[in-house]
């Protein structure tokens, strides 16, 4: 986990804005196939989700200057 936060820290923020757009895509489509029949690993779409808050924390931190 702490690898990953590594990465967001030294993407720009156009990489970490592409970066949430291709993640929030990628969950809409899990999601999509999750509905239509059942995926081998649905704990996948749980760490989707945190990976894009951490995406979103990572942009929030950097507009308010921390």
């Amino acid at each position: 986990m702490p690898k990953a936060i590594l990465d967001l820290k030294s993407l720009t923020e156009q990489d970490l804005k592409d970066k949430l757009s291709e993640e929030k895509l990628r969950l809409k489509k899990v999601t999509f196939s999750h509905a239509v029949t059942p995926i081998e690993n649905p704990m996948s779409i749980r760490f989707i989700r945190r990976d894009i808050a951490r995406i979103q924390t990572e942009l929030r931190r950097r507009a308010l200057g921390f």
